[in-house]
């Protein structure tokens, strides 16, 4: 397919071979709300390639401008849990096999970032950077597709690989010849992430989100105060789970967000994920018509809310998590956490990025998450000049650790969905309100 045949098309409508999986015993098949706009394409079936495998070619359908990364486990004979890179943008593409410098890196993953006996935020930070200079060929097709569409250009990684990669803080060089700058990926472009969608016939997202209207959410006793971010806007909040629970399977008026603010667990199995006390399986058991009536944006201002699972001990070859179960019950995109985010800085950097969302309603959600990220790096500096782990007299140089971990919370916020997406909130007026369980 040329470049000049790709330009126009409609952006993810049905991209790609359309895919579905099995899920577990019982669950619910998610209703498909299928628009008359949606281009339903079919191309033949490539075989998996690990868990999750992904469709055949969903770059066949991209508007000018757009970009898909996939990133999927692969088999490389002598290298285990490597994994490979599929990216495509008009007629400028990537493929880099599977092979020693691709392969799972659990040193810097952000869950590691305040994990007990985990590695300094100084030294994440620098695994990282060597974690991007052994991807050249990626980096080099990112600053291509950046010198051919500047700041137009948005980026879809779909990761099926569970092995927590940061994509948002992958080090891209300087390309001099195009006046390219050096920086954080997330900071740089829009970029989004996605997810298979398990039990539908959904690959990519086919359209953007328009989520408006109220907010309604939950909040753990200890986070109440972050109800304080939608005084400005209609909103129904509750301190209670199955109240909040029983007003998102009740249509009343239109949500433009479902904000959970709660503490989060996470495992090596599903059993282990939970969201204010309620388990992954508990969540999945909900029906939430909410979201497949209005198509809010979801927020999980909770520890972990991000990180996926590999549900094999349940009898399926798929990754799950909540950002997926909340795509698959309608959401219109969904931004969770990829670590632990329980201290008050990190919640009052949570609490700020909704106040920029909320404040900015013609603007992507995705760029307002790529301008906050350029502002905390901004905040930190020269990202030349990472501080050392220790100070001359051997103590550990702790200011110089928040520093980095303030920039490393900045990136820990992932969002699932199409670039476009945008949220708009209705102003405060009567329905603006606690639930009654608050009381």
């Amino acid at each position: 397919m040329t470049d000049e045949s790709q330009r126009g098309a409609r952006w993810l409508t049905g991209a790609g071979s359309m895919m579905r999986r099995a899920g577990l015993p019982g669950l619910k098949v998610a209703a498909r709300r299928e628009r008359a706009s949606a281009l339903h394409l079919s191309h033949p079936h490539e075989p998996p390639s690990g868990i999750g495998g992904g469709t055949a070619r969903p770059y066949d359908r991209l508007d000018d401008g757009f970009a898909v990364l996939q990133v999927l486990r692969a088999e490389e004979p002598g290298v285990q849990n490597a994994y490979k890179l599929v990216g495509r943008c008009g007629n400028l593409a990537v493929t880099c096999s599977a092979g020693p410098t691709r392969v799972n890196a659990p040193a810097v993953g952000l869950a590691n970032a305040r994990r007990k006996g985990g590695a300094y935020p100084s030294e994440i930070l620098r695994g990282i950077r060597l974690w991007s200079g052994n991807q050249e060929e990626l980096a080099h097709w990112i600053n291509r597709i950046r010198a051919r569409h500047g700041d137009e250009l948005r980026l879809l990684v779909w990761d099926e690989t569970g092995y927590e990669l940061p994509w948002e803080l992958f080090w891209v060089p300087e390309a001099a010849q195009h006046g390219l700058e050096s920086g954080l990926l997330g900071a740089l472009i829009r970029m989004a992430r996605w997810t298979t969608v398990h039990d539908t016939r959904q690959d990519l997202p086919r359209e953007k989100g328009d989520c408006r209207g109220r907010v309604l959410g939950y909040l753990h006793k200890d986070m109440a105060d972050d109800g304080g971010v939608f005084a400005p806007y209609a909103h129904h909040l509750h301190l209670e789970m199955t109240p909040f629970l029983e007003a998102l399977d009740t249509p009343v008026n239109r949500t433009g967000l479902v904000y959970m603010g709660c503490h989060g667990t996470f495992g090596d199995s599903v059993s282990h994920l939970s969201l204010g006390e309620r388990t992954w399986a508990e969540f999945n058991a909900e029906s939430m018509h909410v979201l497949r009536a209005d198509g809010s944006l979801v927020c999980l201002n909770a520890c972990h809310s991000g990180r996926f699972v590999d549900n094999s001990g349940q009898g399926e070859q798929a990754l799950r998590g909540f950002a997926e179960l909340f795509l698959r019950k309608g959401a219109g995109g969904c931004i969770v956490t990829s670590g632990e985010v329980g201290d008050a800085e990190a919640r009052i950097l949570v609490r700020r990025l909704v106040r920029e969302m909320a404040s900015h309603p013609q603007s992507p959600v995705s760029e307002t998450l790529r301008s906050f990220r350029a502002r905390a790096v901004e905040e930190f500096g020269s990202l030349a000049a990472i501080p050392n782990t220790r100070n001359d007299d051997g103590q550990v140089d702790l200011l110089g650790q928040k520093r980095v971990l303030r920039l490393l919370y900045a990136f820990m916020f992932h969002y699932y969905g199409h670039p476009l997406t945008t949220l708009r909130l209705t102003a405060g007026d009567q329905w603006s309100a606690w639930g009654g369980d608050a009381w």
